[in-house]
């Protein structure tokens, strides 16, 4: 069934209840959006292989997607433009279709009387509607392939993990078995379908999302730049990886925006950093991050209906959130004071700042600025609510288990514990800008992120 890919990685989500059509296989590509190093192209051309059969790769681009904006739009759009050019070089084609996703991908199978459908694994609600919608309409074999994470999703845990040290060895006992290199992606044995090539200024122009969030130059989208940024940590950065959680040093990889639109695989990522001559030290706190909080991230958001709602929070968090619900706040702000970074708090306005400029916030960052949501608005749903909101429109990695899952561990203590307990955040985990001040340089922050006109707050509060 399949040419050195794990059959774990796959899963049966539709079978016909007819005979096997002879048509193409059409890998309806979403997530992982990539030729190199990707599972579910690699099993779409062995099955077109094994079938004697073209092999088609299909995109819809939806006109609007939850809160992203042109920034994200531009930035998939042009890694997709390399997708197509690699594939019609290797003799594949590439469809762009403009529209609803559901119904464009059933026109798209009906069209080309595709005989089998192949897709990757995403955990968001959005996505798994998308699929059973599709199956439900199609009357061949649809399967899914989880690309993106290098022990599959459901491999790794039956059920949603109580934190990072409970998927840590389930993942860790599995590495051996999953994390090999790629094998080459087969040629197709049959000849390509005549499909036009993609009008990119059309599909533009198809949009409805926000264009005043400007796209960003300081990284180059698509496999070509993915593959430099990953070159570029590993000789420069990675060795003072330790220094992760000090926003002035320059240390981090800068690869999640890669990660999250599939332009990079993650496997690759590890394959490249475990064969670096690297501090030890330093490879495992990356690898740390890169493969158990990532897919802990994915475990939370595939096993939790409700990982963007106060719901997903686990009950001791429920608890001690709605016993403080009533706790007067010193300071209260709504989604437009956030959004301009207009808070008394230049700290975290810095925070804001730094994500709308450069489409990326650093990590630690991330929990002090959505702890601070919580603190300055009026319920924990309105906390979860304006932060998912800003976070999905200005971080370029935003609409991603990752970013749901960091916000819910900031706010609701998800993946955490209980803490000591104080005003309105109960006994969630407190951060604070003196507790920040102890860590690192928060004055270099500030004058880094803050628009030269804004005051600077002298007490960091």
């Amino acid at each position: 069934m399949t040419r050195n890919i794990h059959s774990a990685r796959i899963r049966l989500i539709r079978e016909p209840s007819g005979r096997p059509q002879a048509g193409p296989v059409v890998y309806w590509m979403s997530r992982d959006q990539r030729v190199r190093d990707n599972w579910a192209l690699l099993f779409a051309a062995d099955q077109a292989a094994e079938r004697g059969v073209p092999l088609s790769v299909l995109f819809c681009l939806s006109p609007k997607f939850l809160d992203a904006a042109i920034r994200h739009y531009g930035f998939l759009l042009q890694g997709l433009a390399e997708v197509e050019n690699v594939l019609r070089a290797r003799q594949i084609a590439f469809a762009l279709r403009l529209g609803e996703v559901v119904p464009s991908v059933i026109d798209f199978l009906r069209e080309t009387n595709a005989g089998m459908l192949i897709t990757d694994f995403d955990p968001l609600r959005i996505k798994r509607q998308w699929k059973q919608d599709v199956s439900a309409e199609v009357d061949i074999p649809v399967f899914e392939v989880d690309a993106h994470n290098i022990v599959p999703c459901w491999e790794t845990s039956s059920k949603q993990e109580y934190a990072a040290r409970t998927i840590r060895p389930k993942i860790h006992r599995r590495l051996d078995e999953f994390l090999t290199d790629f094998p080459d992606l087969a040629h197709p044995p049959a000849a390509m379908q005549d499909l036009p090539p993609v009008d990119w200024q059309a599909a533009r122009s198809s949009l409805q999302v926000d264009m005043n969030v400007a796209e960003v130059d300081w990284l180059r989208p698509g496999e070509e730049g993915a593959r430099a940024m990953l070159r570029e940590f590993l000789d420069h950065r990675l060795e003072r990886y330790e220094q992760r959680n000090d926003p002035n040093a320059d240390v981090l990889s800068n690869l999640s925006p890669y990660l999250h639109f599939g332009q990079i695989s993650a496997q690759r990522v590890a394959l490249e950093v475990m064969n670096s001559n690297k501090s030890p030290a330093a490879r495992e706190a990356f690898l740390e991050e890169l493969i158990v909080r990532r897919e802990l991230a994915d475990n939370f958001c595939w096993h939790n209906k409700d990982y963007d709602r106060v719901d997903g929070f686990p009950d001791w968090a429920k608890k001690t959130l709605d016993k403080h619900r009533k706790d007067p706040r010193d300071h209260c702000y709504g989604l437009e004071a956030f959004e301009t970074a207009a808070t008394h708090g230049a700290l975290w306005n810095a925070a804001q700042q730094e994500m709308v400029s450069t489409g990326k916030m650093h990590g630690y960052m991330r929990m002090y600025w959505a702890k601070k949501i919580l603190e300055w608005t009026t319920s924990p749903e309105e906390a979860m609510s304006i932060a998912i909101l800003l976070n999905d429109k200005y971080s370029l990695d935003g609409r991603d288990p990752n970013g749901y899952t960091g916000i819910a561990w900031s706010i609701g203590g998800v993946h955490d514990r209980p803490w000591f307990e104080r005003p309105i955040f109960g006994q969630i985990r407190y951060m604070n800008a003196k507790g920040c001040a102890r860590k690192f340089d928060t004055r270099a922050y500030i004058k880094r992120f803050t628009t030269p006109e804004l005051p600077l707050d002298p007490h960091l509060q």
